[in-house]
């Protein structure tokens, strides 16, 4: 029975734990938009300075939100994913220049032939539309 007990509050802190790290993730995504709307907004408004100190400042507002986002769960996730599909890039074998040109001539070929034989089916179609309507 005390087993049981613990074991629900446990999974009650969990689920309180993970709401609360919900939230705080929905505010810190707010807070990166808001820091990238309100960098935009600066280059802007700040039309009449230097074109580097402006763009200086639009970069440290990106690096910042970045940093945001990063700290979130799903920012997590998506750099998790992200090295994950660097290292599938690596595994792929791509072909050679002579696999890849006689591919390309093999399919400009099909193409050709198939571009003559609806050439001529619509000849064909055409000849006889004209011999049933006169």
């Amino acid at each position: 029975m005390a087993v049981v007990v613990k074991q629900e509050k446990l999974i009650t802190m969990n689920t309180e734990a993970e709401q609360e790290s919900g939230q705080f993730d929905v505010a810190k995504l707010a807070l990166a938009v808001m820091v990238v709307v309100f960098g935009i907004g600066g280059f802007y408004y700040y039309a009449d300075q230097s074109l580097l100190l402006r763009v200086v400042g639009l970069l440290v507002a990106l690096s910042v939100s970045v940093g945001l986002v990063y700290a979130t769960k799903l920012g997590k996730s998506f750099w998790y994913f992200a090295q994950g599909s660097k290292i599938e890039l690596k595994k792929i074998v791509w072909p050679t220049k002579k696999e890849t040109m006689q591919t390309t001539l093999i399919v400009a070929v099909m193409v050709l032939l198939v571009g003559v034989l609806l050439w001529m089916f619509d000849g064909l179609l055409m000849w006889g539309v004209g011999y049933i309507t006169g």
